[in-house]
C-alpha cells in the first residue's frame, strides 16, 4: 500500500475503527509519510493494467450516492499514457450516462482491476476527465480498439489522472477463468492426452502385428 493511498482514505472515521482493532498506529505512520505528490504507476502496474479486459469504476453523484460501473473491452483497452495517467475509449452502452453525469460535478473516481485466475487486484484513486473524440483525434486513434470481436461504438474518451494506488491481498477472491484463459491452461493437458493416445495406438498396432490379442478389447477373454 502506498502512503499516498493511506493519506487519502484513512479519514478520522476510518482511523477510529483501525484503533479499535489495533492497526491504527501502523496505518497512521504510513499515512504520515506521504508527500503531496500523486503516486506514479511503475512497470508492474502498467503491465498489469494493459493485461486487463475489464475494470470497475466508482463515481459519486450530487446527492452523495456512489455508483459503480463495469467497463469492458479487449485486453489493453485501458491504457497507461504515462506513469500518472490512464485513458480509455468509452463505448456506447444503455445510454443512461450516470457516470458521465456524475463527472460533471465530481471528478474523483475509484477503480478496481481484477485478475481472477491469479487472485490479484489493483485499486486506483484518480480524477477523471471526459474528452470529445473530435477534439482529440490522435488520442482517439491510439485508444480505438483493434480486432475487437464485439460490435461497439466509441462515443468519447475518458482520461484519469492518478492520485494513488494499492495492490490488495488475495483473500476471498475466487479464481475465475475466461474461455481464452481456460484454453491456455488446458492446451498442455490436451497435448499430453494426444501424445498418450498416439502411444496407445502404436502399442495396439505392435500387439496386433505380433498376433497378440488386445488386452483392453471387449472381445478379449482372459484364460
Amino acid at each position: 500500500m502506498s502512503s499516498r493511498y493511506a493519506q487519502l482514505l484513512f479519514t478520522p472515521d476510518v482511523q477510529h475503527h483501525q484503533d479499535a482493532v489495533g492497526s491504527g498506529r501502523a496505518y497512521r505512520h504510513m499515512a504520515a509519510a506521504a508527500g503531496p505528490d500523486p503516486d506514479q504507476l511503475g512497470p508492474d502496474e502498467q503491465e498489469f493494467i494493459l493485461e486487463r479486459d475489464s475494470f470497475y469504476m466508482a463515481s459519486i453523484n450530487t446527492g452523495g450516492w456512489p455508483y459503480v460501473q463495469h467497463r469492458g473491452g479487449p485486453p489493453g483497452f485501458l491504457q497507461p499514457l504515462d506513469g500518472h495517467t490512464l485513458a480509455y475509449a468509452d463505448f456506447r452502452g444503455n445510454r443512461q450516462y450516470i457516470t458521465n453525469g456524475n463527472l460533471d460535478s465530481e471528478n474523483r473516481v475509484a477503480l478496481i482491476l481484477m485478475d481472477y485466475p491469479r487472485r490479484i487486484r489493483l485499486k486506483i484513486l484518480g480524477r477523471a476527465r471526459v474528452k470529445a473524440l473530435a477534439d482529440n483525434p490522435y488520442l482517439a486513434e491510439r485508444l480505438r480498439p483493434v480486432d475487437y470481436g464485439h460490435p461497439h461504438i466509441v462515443e468519447r474518451l475518458v482520461v484519469i489522472d492518478i492520485e494513488a494506488f494499492d495492490w490488495n491481498c488475495p483473500q476471498h477472491i475466487t479464481p475465475r477463468f475466461t474461455p481464452a484463459e481456460l484454453q491456455q491452461a488446458l492446451d498442455p493437458v490436451r497435448s499430453r492426452i494426444n501424445h498418450l493416445e498416439q502411444d496407445n495406438d502404436a502399442l495396439r498396432k505392435a500387439l496386433a502385428d505380433h498376433g497378440i490379442p488386445d488386452p483392453t478389447s471387449r472381445n478379449h477373454t482372459a484364460d
